[in-house]
């Protein structure tokens, strides 16, 4: 008769690997999936950045609203300080972040770059290059409507820099039918060392601009900017601007990569006349001795010339002034209207024979 051994250690082996079916398949149903890859870093401005967008705004709001109907030698006094109040560095790195948050106004680039971000990998890489060349920049999808909202930007503030600077210029001439315009200026040594120290210290932001700067950064204000795309080439502030909005949307500009992203802010033709308008003003201030003086000198250098900076920088010609261009149409109108003046014909010699 056949053992049962056999048959015994059969059920025995089948037992066994059923119960290891049985526990694989346990763990199979247990074992945890890998986790997703984390969400790509959301459109990121750091508030210390943005506060140089606002304290640069808050200067073109204040110089702005500088009032040529001067009554006295203290409103006159009180403007200058208002006009020498902005340090040459601060308003560049300002002018720079205000440029790059106009840029992130732009749905099209903002998306052209965003393309990219859920790669860390491409990210990163892209984040260098454009830190090493800010002309990186220009090559992504919607790079010219961007720099257009930039250019409009900076011009805009420009323009209303130069023509109220303008409208002080002016003023300097309209007031010396007044008697106190030509009382001469007290402690003018004083006055001249205050004109450097103001242009010597940063100033703040507003807090509300400060705010609406920030939800304008990523997509949540609306700036009311209007710019038509612009063709290439651009002035190098436009590109550091374009450069700074392109880490913002890859999420390389906040607190994080700052020491990375400040190097964008230095641009050195604009910073050059900046300090060109500071020291001509300093110059002006240190012969200028009535009143009416130093209006003509707020006038022209602290806003004429602090706004022609920033509409060069935004790549535009400066525009002349529509007062000299009505006097020379004038005059050249006048010339043509004078009577041409006919001289008598001389009296011919006759010679005698």
């Amino acid at each position: 008769m056949p053992s049962a051994f056999p048959v015994r250690r059969s059920f025995a082996l089948a037992a066994a690997l059923a119960s290891v079916v049985l526990v694989g398949s346990a763990q199979s149903r247990t074992r945890k999936a890998p986790p997703p890859p984390p969400p790509p870093p959301a459109v990121s401005l750091s508030p210390r950045l943005v506060e140089q967008a606002s304290a640069y705004r808050a200067y073109v709001s204040r110089a702005t609203a500088i009032s040529p109907a001067f009554a006295s030698g203290q409103d006159v006094a009180q403007a200058v300080r208002t006009g020498a109040s902005y340090q040459a560095d601060q308003l560049l790195r300002g002018a720079i972040v205000y440029g790059a948050v106009a840029a992130l106004q732009d749905p099209a680039y903002v998306a052209g770059v965003r393309v990219y971000v859920k790669d860390a990998d491409q990210r990163r890489a892209l984040a260098y290059e454009i830190m090493k060349d800010p002309a990186y920049a220009l090559g992504f999808a919607g790079s010219a409507s961007a720099a257009g909202l930039v250019v409009a930007a900076l011009n805009d503030d420009g323009r209303r820099l130069l023509d109220q600077g303008r409208a002080v210029k002016q003023a300097a001439y309209d007031v010396q039918h007044s008697a106190w315009s030509k009382s001469e200026v007290a402690a003018r040594d004083a006055r001249l060392s205050m004109a450097k120290q103001l242009s010597s210290q940063p100033i703040s932001g507003e807090n509300a601009e400060t705010s609406r700067l920030q939800l304008a950064s990523v997509g949540q204000e609306a700036l009311g900017l209007t710019g038509a795309a612009a063709a290439p080439p651009y002035t190098p502030l436009v590109v550091r601007s374009l450069a700074v909005a392109a880490l913002a949307a890859l999420g390389y500009a906040d607190d994080q990569s700052l020491e990375q992203v400040m190097p964008l802010l230095a641009e050195p033709n604009t910073g050059r006349c900046l300090n060109m308008s500071k020291l001509n003003l300093y110059q002006c201030l240190a012969v200028a001795k009535p009143h009416y003086e130093d209006v003509f000198c707020l006038g022209v250098h602290a806003m004429q010339d602090t706004g022609a900076c920033l509409i060069r920088a935004a790549g535009l010609d400066v525009p002349e002034d529509p007062r000299l261009v009505a006097a020379r149409i004038a005059f050249t109108n006048a010339k043509l209207k004078k009577p041409p003046v006919h001289k008598k014909p001389a009296k011919s010699r006759r010679t005698r024979s």
